[in-house]
């Protein structure tokens, strides 16, 4: 362990290069992990061509180079710090990459996801200091990581299917925001793609009575609806295109949207209790509008979508139907450790997934084909410990 390879990116828009650097050891409450697989997110060739850095004016967003990306990663806890208790060198882990400060008024709270210093290791996030105490991203051998960071993984879940934790994760966390469960009708927006196939395997575990979800391949759409017929219902956003559908000042909804009619017809009139919106980057906003339309009076709606345009949303028709509206991002280690157990139970489940993998020297490549998938059944997996 006194050297390993990692992949490397030198200069934002370049490939990354595998790189011979110094293993890492773990500060006291710190554990090393030997990486067996990491998941990649097609948005990462968004990150690595420092598209987030420039949000902000100090392009601060993003990881002082040469930095090593990877979101996604399981593996084997190889050492831990002297002052870690409760995990051993061997134990099969995922590592939660969400950091923060520990310190700030958010995380004493008990509330680290809101933290204003709220950083992703191996992405982005907001705190230059973290990036750099924490600057191994899973796309190398060994990363560190807070004890605390680390899911234990059952042994009927495979790394390749811990490293889309991620997915799962975000989610599952979005999901529990609005009470999806048992009883409840959900639609999810953008049904077939990455995350939203996860909140689908995910809504079928949590009981979760009527799942309706949109799409635009009619192929993918069918596939998500074979894994529970009888209780997940589908539409196709490309045959039945968008109406004109607004409201007015007064609160009404004008116009016949086909989406906002087939979700009440499978509701018996009311319309869904939750809706969670997966749309993918450059979504327009008006497909979004759509699906919040398709929520009950006193229905709720979480985004963990990249709709980035402004959502002309009537504020008066949200307080008259008590509609309610949240972002989430991301999700907890206790809720990575829910999911291990859901996983464990069989409840949820993972064999639904498609993995494929890739020597860690195949990273360039594999981020350049990541449009190349079959839907959200893609899971595209690093394997470090191959470097050929």
């Amino acid at each position: 362990m006194a050297t390993m390879i990692a992949a490397r990116l030198h200069a934002y828009g370049k490939p990354m290069t595998l790189d011979r650097i110094a293993a890492p050891e773990p500060r006291p409450t710190d554990v090393v992990v030997e990486v067996k697989a990491c998941g990649v997110v097609p948005n990462l060739a968004r990150v690595i061509s420092n598209f987030f850095g420039t949000l902000t004016p100090d392009n601060k967003m993003m990881p002082p180079l040469p930095a090593i990306f990877g979101l996604d990663p399981a593996g084997v806890v190889a050492k831990v710090g002297e002052q870690v208790f409760s995990v051993r060198p061997g134990e099969r882990v995922y590592v939660n990459p969400a950091r923060s400060c520990g310190s700030c008024k958010m995380c004493r709270s008990g509330r680290a996801e809101d933290c204003p210093s709220w950083t992703l290791q191996g992405y982005f996030g907001r705190s230059q200091e973290i990036m750099r105490a924490y600057p191994y991203g899973g796309l190398a051998q060994f990363i560190t990581a807070p004890a605390a960071a680390l899911v234990k993984l059952p042994d009927n879940v495979s790394f390749e299917a811990a490293a889309r934790f991620g997915y799962l994760g975000t989610a599952y966390a979005a999901m529990k925001k609005i009470g999806a469960g048992p009883g409840q009708s959900l639609l999810i927006n953008g049904i077939s793609g990455q995350l939203g196939l996860n909140a689908a395997s995910l809504a079928l575990a949590m009981g979760a009575t009527k799942i309706l979800g949109t799409g635009r391949n009619q192929s993918l759409l069918d596939r998500v609806k074979a894994l529970a017929p009888e209780r997940i219902a589908v539409f196709s956003v490309t045959d039945a295109p968008s109406q004109p559908s607004s409201v007015s000042a007064g609160g009404t909804r004008g116009g016949a949207d086909p989406l906002v009619s087939w979700a009440k017809t499978a509701t018996d009139g009311h319309g869904v209790d939750g809706m969670i919106d997966c749309l993918p980057p450059g979504a327009p906003a008006s497909a979004m509008m759509r699906a919040l339309f398709c929520l009950r009076r006193g229905g709720r709606a979480v985004n963990v979508g990249a709709v980035m345009e402004a959502l002309p949303i009537n504020a008066f028709w949200m307080m008259t139907n008590r509609i309610g509206l949240q972002g989430s991002v991301w999700f907890t280690t206790a809720e990575g450790e829910d999911m291990a157990a859901m996983a464990a139970a069989g409840t949820l489940d993972l064999s639904i997934l498609e993995h494929r993998v890739s020597p860690l020297s195949e990273v360039n490549e594999v981020l350049a084909g990541t449009d190349d998938r079959n839907g959200g059944f893609t899971n595209f997996v690093i394997d470090p410990t191959r470097v050929e």
